[in-house]
């Protein structure tokens, strides 16, 4: 069996930033509107913290791009913390990713996936029984993990072409949506709707973190392109670039998304609707205007789920390399260059989750707490390396170091406690896990240095 081929770097810096890009806008820019209104109340302060998350994800994206550029190695994070603090820290990592976040992660995308479907005639049965309890949403579930798995084994720069044309094509959609909600308002859009207020909010400090919480939720999924590393040309160039430049296309079309709903519906009826980009459209253009939403929407959903299953499967990869985990993970699938064992491993575990779990916020609460911790835990080598590196130069630097990385480190942990405060049992559930980790590693080394 062939476990040390390396992966060819295949994917230019297109590819790349259409990854960042492609895995960030999801399902998130139609829906979290409604929730960020009902925290915070005011178009103004729905605006303060779509800025705050963007910088704040603007400012995790430098922190990584400098890091990477350095650094451009399979697993990303996992080999950045394995660098620089070893290998029970890169294992914990390692551990949390292929337990919880990924897993959960193409889950739960799956899973909205098929919410969106099912709002479609068509496919409404999506919505009902198939076997016993399972419905049909869950089955066609589990077949959309396995049918983007299977693109992902049959080649990288093929899921990275594919990658690219569905970014393109999610951001042109976008632009039309936002397009039409100005142009075609007629008697519908009003500037005033950008003063209206929404009485009924949570309000004060604590609605600020639930909107922001909303906002990086729509922001996540930047940091997934450093797990390409390796498999990029040119890293020390692409990787930043992809990484701020990818975060700033976001910014900017997550703003005019929201302008154009607040132009047609004011503060109260976004809070309420279940999805305001749809009600925005139904009102300039009817049926079709929001099934056109709903279009954009699932476009918008497959390039999320192409990005973060390609992405994802490299980080046990990487550690099956290092000889930290399960050696049969680090083959390379001779004919296609890919590492298969470690994609078929993650679409077998997120079919365990759309199995036993199924619905789409049980999924995502599962996934949130741990990825932040790494998040939080990885910008802060950049102090490690940059003691180690003094004397090398860097093809990237982070501007306003050392406050940026700092800013961004100091945000996540008021996020960390902000979730455990809040989400109690969601974010003990997460830490739990990690935890678990532990002695999973020490019983792993054990028996690998006997066999040795």
């Amino acid at each position: 069996m062939e476990t040390q081929k390396d992966l060819p770097r295949v994917l230019n810096v297109a590819h790349a930033t259409s990854i960042v890009v492609g895995i960030i806008i999801g399902s998130g820019i139609f829906l979290v509107p409604r929730e960020m209104m009902a925290a915070v109340g005011s178009s103004g302060m729905v605006y303060a913290v779509w800025i705050v998350g963007g910088l704040l994800s603007l400012f995790g994206a430098m922190t990584y791009a400098e890091i990477a550029a350095m650094r451009p190695r399979y697993g990303g994070e996992y080999a950045f913390l394995r660098e620089a603090y070893g290998d029970t820290v890169a294992f914990l990592y390692m551990w949390t990713w292929i337990t919880i976040a990924k897993p959960a992660s193409i889950a739960t995308i799956a899973a909205g996936l098929m919410r969106v479907l099912g709002t479609f005639d068509i496919f409404a049965f999506l919505n009902t029984p198939a076997i016993g309890p399972l419905l049909w949403s869950q089955l066609f579930a589990i077949a959309a993990t396995w049918l983007i798995t299977w693109l992902n084994i049959i080649g990288t720069r093929k899921a990275g072409n594919v990658q690219l044309v569905l970014t393109w094509l999610k951001g042109l959609l976008i632009l039309v949506i936002a397009g039409f909600c100005f142009f075609a308002a007629g008697h519908h859009g009003n500037w005033n709707n950008f003063s209206t207020v929404f009485i009924g909010a949570r309000g004060g400090f604590s609605g600020f973190m639930v909107a922001l919480i909303a906002a990086l939720w729509a922001y996540d999924g930047w940091s997934d392109v450093s797990q390409m590393a390796g498999e990029i040309e040119r890293p020390e160039k692409s990787l930043p670039l992809a990484l701020i430049g990818g975060v700033g296309i976001v910014g900017a079309l997550y703003m005019l998304t929201n302008a154009a709903i607040q132009y047609l519906l004011p503060a109260h009826v976004i809070a309420a609707a279940e999805r305001p980009a749809a009600d925005a459209m139904r009102l300039v253009a009817g049926h079709w205007g929001a099934g056109l939403v709903s279009v954009g929407m699932a476009v918008s959903i497959c390039a999320t789920f192409v990005g973060s299953a390609l992405s994802g499967a490299r980080v046990p990869f990487a550690a099956a390399r290092d000889g930290l985990f399960f050696r049969s993970l680090a083959f390379v699938q001779p004919r296609f260059k890919t590492p298969s064992h470690s994609l078929i491993l993650q679409a077998v575990l997120a079919s365990l989750l759309l199995l036993l779990i199924g619905r789409f916020q049980a999924l995502f609460s599962l996934a949130i707490f741990s990825e932040w911790m790494f998040y939080a835990l990885t910008a802060s080598t950049i102090f490690v390396f940059r003691r180690r590196d003094a004397a090398n130069t860097r093809p990237f630097s982070v501007w306003g170091y050392p406050m940026v990385p700092a800013l961004f480190i100091l945000s996540a942990a008021v996020l960390l406690a902000f979730s455990i405060h809040d989400q109690p049992r969601e974010s003990l559930a997460g830490m739990a896990v990690i935890l678990l980790g532990w002695p999973v590693h020490r019983l792993y080394q054990r028996r690998h240095t006997a066999s040795a």
